[in-house]
């Protein structure tokens, strides 16, 4: 069965990063995709960077630029419009790697009875350059436990751009919650669970995912991590794995104090 991966990108002011994230996507070995990047306005080189790909994939790229309500409104849009048998989202400074989308075909199709799957992935700097491999190796060991669901609401271990479900999900689960500005990907993957779908694990790299000054997981960890403790009471997470994922927090707090 051949698979047409809908993969949507929120953008906004993300000049210097976008057309890496294109070229990931136009540049993959299984081509049955199509990119929806929705552009919150824009006022860098954003614009014409999109013109210039909606030019050269007119059948596989497209694009809106309006003012939204944040990144959340922006992935609602471009789910909404997506026609993909399998959905994800890509932000605007995050890659993936040339196989990615053609190891997800075949794990889909190992594995027909599953709906959502993460995988490895490796974290980068604005220059490319590949930092932080204890924590991807740290937070990959949860990755693989056979109680990853139970692990996921005391510990967040599911890299988002390494993320692929099917469209079943999303017509179950629904949109992405505006309340969140950081969290609301740990909120839909609590979601999808209550909901009652198994996470499955492909432990390969199927994304780089990008830290840098500007984006959230470089200046807004504590404010994040804060949030995230809301997203678990919200999804009615017991008062011990809450705890838990507190005390996970503040260890984390502390180690990244030593590092800088």
């Amino acid at each position: 069965m051949s698979l047409l991966f809908s993969i949507v990108t929120p953008s906004f002011n993300q000049g210097s990063f976008i057309e890496e994230t294109i070229e990931s996507i136009a540049n993959q070995t299984y081509q049955n995709y199509e990119h929806l990047v929705i552009d919150g306005g824009s006022t860098d080189s954003t614009l014409e960077i999109l013109k210039k790909y909606k030019a050269k994939y007119p059948d596989k790229f497209f694009y809106v630029s309006e003012k939204d309500k944040g990144q959340s409104d922006a992935i609602n849009k471009g789910m909404k419009m997506a026609k993909g048998d399998v959905l994800c989202y890509l932000n605007s400074d995050d890659v993936f790697y040339p196989y990615t989308l053609e190891e997800v075909t075949n794990f889909f199709d190992k594995n027909p009875n599953a709906c959502w799957v993460t995988g490895n992935y490796t974290i980068i700097d604005e220059n490319g350059t590949e930092i932080q491999n204890f924590i991807k190796f740290y937070k990959s060991i949860f990755a693989q436990s056979p109680f990853r669901e139970k692990i996921l609401e005391v510990i967040n271990f599911v890299n988002q751009p390494s993320t692929f479900w099917k469209r079943e999900v999303y017509q179950k689960v629904g949109d992405f919650s505006l309340e969140y500005k950081y969290n609301m990907d740990y909120d839909y993957w609590l979601r999808i669970i209550r909901s009652g779908y198994k996470l499955y694990y492909l432990d390969k790299p199927l994304s780089k995912f990008r830290i840098h000054k500007k984006s959230k997981g470089g200046y807004g960890f504590k404010i994040q991590f804060k949030e995230d403790l809301e997203v678990l009471k919200n999804n009615k997470v017991g008062f011990m794995s809450r705890f838990l994922h507190y005390l996970h927090n503040q260890l984390i707090i502390f180690i990244y104090s030593i590092i800088k």
